[in-house]
């Protein structure tokens, strides 16, 4: 009989981020599979963002918070409902936020 690996489904990502607020790190990876990889970040207000470039494409999507990300030394505002795409190795970081930021983040393969 083969064996049958249950994939969870379903993520409650207002966890995760009251979990992140109250952790060393500012992030969570909650689904890293082969082909994509989903997170959330959460930075406080002047909280840094330390991330390096990555091995895959990434998206971004904004939950809430504002502030400035900066891809490839551009800075782009970012208000909550906006989307941005950042190419795999390009340097990027958050930052200048002066609320709570939460972002979820999408790689188009797995978060190494």
């Amino acid at each position: 009989m083969p064996t049958v690996i249950l994939l969870k489904i379903v993520f409650d990502t207002n966890e995760y981020v009251k979990k992140i607020a109250k952790s060393d790190t500012y992030f969570h990876t909650f689904l890293n599979k082969e082909n994509i990889a989903a997170g959330i970040l959460r930075l406080g207000p002047g909280e840094e963002d330390t991330q390096e470039p990555h091995e895959s494409d990434e998206v971004y999507y904004v939950v809430k918070g504002d502030g400035f990300l900066t891809i490839d030394g551009k800075n782009h505002d970012i208000s909550e409902g906006m989307s941005y795409y950042v190419a795999k190795k390009v340097a990027h970081k958050f930052h200048g936020n002066k609320k709570e930021l939460v972002v979820m983040y999408f790689f188009g393969g797995p978060d190494v």
